[in-house]
């Protein structure tokens, strides 16, 4: 009796350690060469919630032409996204302390921010522009600004920008450009300023079908890239390959089509773009 115990126990722990052997040794099935330490392990994946086109929570589902790129990157890898909101001024802290994986959400790359973070990418060109109500004739371009309210979100690039170039504007900043398009339209503000294809998808929503429209002087160039932990160059390369397949199967010209396409936008020079090397 003792001796059938024994055995039991010893078949069994035999049984779990041949089991762990085989899972250990299963490959992951993404075509990046990462895909096997992703394994299907769930990350958290920084986007926008309020982009239309772009980022939008609507409900419990989440659409747009970033959270096309978000999927597509972890489809690759073998990671199951889950999605959490990053809000500009907070997507530098997300990142270098853990809290998401990667984000995708108008992520422009700029010097100052590859100090604290790393990027994959580009993976599109966008440039500044404004939104203004459709009725809107004295504002042609950001020379014609001094002494109006322009609107921009905490922590982005457009708000430093026009401040540097234009100290006559009279700068609001709100949380979300959902904020700054509900100033609009009450009047609060003169106008928006962001990148071109976020205030094309907003004048494009239903809500503000008629009411708003974008200027279509763009003064910038804002490339988009995968914000990343600072220094991971092997998970960068891995975004890096992911994003080049992305756009040599032709998904990103299709959601590209889809997301921006009905709001008349055509993407600017330089689209699609070649990511950068990883360093």
């Amino acid at each position: 009796m003792k001796f059938g115990r024994i055995s039991a126990i010893a078949v069994a722990a035999l049984t779990a350690t041949s089991l762990a052997a085989c899972g250990s040794g299963s490959p992951g099935t993404g075509s990046t060469g990462g895909a096997a330490g992703g394994a299907g392990q769930t990350v958290k994946v920084g986007i926008k919630f309020d982009q239309p086109g772009l980022g939008l929570k609507s409900g419990s589902t989440y659409e747009g032409f970033d959270v096309d790129v978000a999927n597509y990157v972890a489809k690759e890898l073998n990671y199951t996204p889950q999605f959490v909101e990053a809000i500009s001024s907070q997507r530098e802290t997300l990142i270098s302390t853990g809290q998401v994986k990667y984000i995708v959400g108008t992520y422009s790359i700029t010097d100052t921010r590859k100090a604290k973070v790393s990027f994959a990418g580009p993976y599109f060109v966008a440039g500044q522009d404004l939104l203004v109500k459709s009725d809107e004739t004295a504002i042609t371009g950001p020379d014609t600004l001094t002494g109006k309210k322009l609107c921009s979100v905490k922590g982005s690039t457009s708000a430093s920008n026009l401040q540097k170039k234009y100290p006559g504007v009279q700068l609001q900043e709100y949380n979300t450009y959902t904020l700054c398009v509900d100033a609009l339209k009450a009047g609060n503000v003169d106008a928006l300023t962001t990148d071109n294809t976020i205030l094309a998808g907003y004048a494009a929503q239903a809500a503000n079908k008629g009411q708003l429209k974008v200027v279509g002087t763009t003064f910038s160039t804002e490339n988009y890239g995968v914000g990343l932990k600072k220094g991971d160059t092997a998970f960068c390369t891995q975004v890096t390959t992911a994003l080049a397949t992305f756009i040599s199967s032709g998904e990103w010209q299709k959601s590209v089509d889809k997301w921006l396409g009905p709001a008349g936008f055509k993407p600017g020079a330089g689209n699609p773009p070649t990511a950068a090397a990883c360093s």
